[in-house]
C-alpha cells in the first residue's frame, strides 16, 4: 500500500472487501438494485395512489381501503396478511430469503372530514355523514400517499425477497387521526391487538408528508419530533339570571372569560420560557339569547407538550385555576382532562444509523433537519414499543403552492411517491443488513 493512499479510501476499500467476505451487498449496489424495482412498480403505484384518493374513507371506516390493501399484499405472496386489526387495520409478514433481524414500517389510511378543493384530476367527490351533518371526505393530509409508498415498498421488497437478511412487517393503521366519537381506534389499538407482535420488531420506521416541502426534499427531527395531544372539556357551572340583574345570578360567561385568560398563565409563568407547550381553547358555548345570563358555559380545548412532567404539570394547574376562579365568584366547575396521544420521539440512535440513508439517496443538500412541531402523531404508540424513526416526504410540486394540512387546498404531488418508495425500501434493507 502506498504512504500516499488516504485514509478514507483505505476504510472504504476494508469495508468493501468485508462487505464481499460476509455474503453483504454494498449500498450503492443495494440503492440501484432498489432504484430499478421502484421504475418497475412505480406506474402500478401510482394507479393505486389515484385509486385511494378517489375514494377516501374516515377513520375506522376503512374498508375498501383496507381490502386493496390485503389483497396487493396477498398478490405479492406476503407469508401472513392478517386484516380487522383495530377494526380495519392490515399486518402484513415479509419474510427475506435470509435469516435475520425484524423491522416495521407504518402507514396510516385514514381520511378527514374535509371537502376538496383543488384541480388534481383523481380529486374526491366523495360525501358522507359525520357527527350529524353531511361532509365532502378528503385524503387533505396525504394519507394515501403515506399508503400508496408503502404498497410501493411491499412491492420493491417482494421482489428481492430473496437478498432480504431477515422479516419485515408492515402495518397500515386506520384512524390515525382519531376514533369516531365514542370508538377506540387507531395505532394504541393495533398495539393492544398484537399488532407488533408475532414477530415482533426491533425497530419501526413511518412518514408523512410535508406541504410546504418541495419533492425530491426529505426533512427529519432527532428526539422530539411530535407533540403529546390531551383533550380536555370544561363545564362553567354559575347561576342563571336576567341580562338585567346580574347581582341575582353568578355569571358563568364572566367566569368563563377569566378561566380562559388564566389558562394562558400556565405557559407563561408556571412552565420554563423555553419549554415547548401550547394551552389551546378552542370551543366556547354558552348562552340562548342576548339578555340571558346563561348557567354554564362549554369550554373544549388542546394542551400540547413533549415531556410527561410537563403534561404533569399543566394538567395539576388546570384544576387549580379553575378551583381558584370559580370558588372567587361562587360558581363550580367539572374539568374532563382527556390524555392523548404521546409525544413522538425519533430514537436517536436509530436516527443516527438511517440519516446516512436518506443523504445517499435524496442527496445531503436536499435533506434537512426540521424543529419539533406541535402537531400531534399516533406513531408513538409503536415508537414507545421499539425504537422508532419518523421523517417528513417532501409533496409541494416544485413552483407550485399546496394548501396546509386539513385544509381543502391540501394537495400531494404524484411525484414525491417514487422517492419515497426508493427511500424507505432503503432504509429497512440498511437496517437489517447493517
Amino acid at each position: 500500500m502506498s504512504q500516499k493512499t488516504p485514509l478514507r479510501l483505505v476504510v472504504s476499500n476494508l469495508a468493501f472487501v468485508l462487505s464481499l467476505a460476509l455474503g453483504a451487498v454494498p449500498p450503492a449496489a443495494a440503492s440501484q438494485t432498489v432504484k430499478k424495482a421502484v421504475e418497475l412498480h412505480k406506474g402500478e403505484i401510482l394507479e393505486l395512489r389515484h385509486q385511494i384518493h378517489q375514494n377516501p374513507e374516515l377513520g375506522n371506516r376503512e374498508l375498501e381501503t383496507a381490502k386493496l390493501v390485503a389483497g396487493h399484499l396477498r398478490n405479492l405472496g406476503f407469508d401472513e396478511v392478517r386484516t380487522q386489526i383495530a377494526h380495519t387495520g392490515v399486518v402484513g409478514i415479509l419474510k427475506g430469503g435470509k435469516p435475520g433481524r425484524v423491522v416495521a414500517v407504518r402507514a396510516d389510511m385514514d381520511a378527514l372530514p374535509v371537502t376538496e378543493a383543488t384541480d388534481l384530476p383523481f380529486r374526491s367527490e366523495v360525501k358522507t355523514e359525520y357527527l350529524g351533518q353531511e361532509v365532502g371526505v378528503s385524503h387533505a393530509c396525504g394519507h394515501d400517499v403515506h399508503t400508496a409508498v408503502q404498497l410501493g415498498v411491499a412491492s420493491v421488497l417482494a421482489s428481492l425477497r430473496d437478498e432480504i437478511p431477515g422479516t419485515v412487517v408492515f402495518i397500515f393503521q386506520p384512524a390515525e387521526e382519531g376514533p369516531p366519537p365514542g370508538e377506540e381506534g387507531g395505532a394504541d389499538l393495533m398495539v393492544a391487538q398484537g399488532a407488533m407482535e408475532n414477530p415482533r420488531p426491533e425497530a419501526v420506521f413511518g412518514l408523512h408528508t410535508l406541504s410546504t416541502l418541495d419533492v425530491g426534499r426529505l426533512g427529519y427531527t432527532v428526539g422530539p419530533a411530535f407533540a403529546a395531544v390531551d383533550h380536555f372539556r370544561i363545564e362553567i357551572l354559575g347561576a342563571q339570571s336576567h341580562g338585567a340583574a346580574p347581582h341575582q345570578g353568578v355569571d358563568s360567561v364572566v367566569v368563563a372569560a377569566q378561566v380562559i385568560t388564566a389558562l394562558q398563565t400556565i405557559r407563561s409563568r408556571n412552565l420554563d420560557p423555553l419549554e415547548p407547550s401550547v394551552v389551546t381553547v378552542g370551543i366556547v358555548r354558552g348562552g340562548t339569547r342576548f339578555n340571558i345570563i346563561p348557567g354554564s358555559v362549554h369550554l373544549e380545548g388542546t394542551v400540547r407538550t413533549y415531556r410527561a412532567e410537563v403534561r404533569d404539570t399543566v394538567e395539576r394547574r388546570m384544576g387549580e385555576i379553575l378551583a381558584g376562579i370559580t370558588a372567587a365568584a361562587g360558581a363550580r366547575f367539572e374539568l374532563d382532562y382527556e390524555r392523548g396521544t404521546p409525544s413522538t420521539i425519533n430514537d436517536p440512535g436509530l436516527a443516527a444509523r438511517t440519516v446516512p440513508t436518506l443523504n445517499r439517496i435524496a442527496g445531503e443538500a436536499k435533506v434537512e433537519e426540521l424543529p419539533p412541531t406541535m402537531g400531534g402523531e399516533d406513531f408513538a404508540y409503536f415508537a414507545n414499543e421499539v425504537p422508532g424513526f419518523y421523517f417528513r416526504l417532501g409533496v409541494q410540486k416544485p413552483g407550485t403552492v399546496s394548501g396546509g394540512h386539513h385544509t381543502p387546498e391540501f394537495r400531494a404531488d404524484d411525484g414525491a411517491i417514487p422517492l419515497g418508495m426508493e427511500v424507505m425500501s432503503n432504509i429497512l434493507l440498511d437496517y437489517l443488513r447493517q
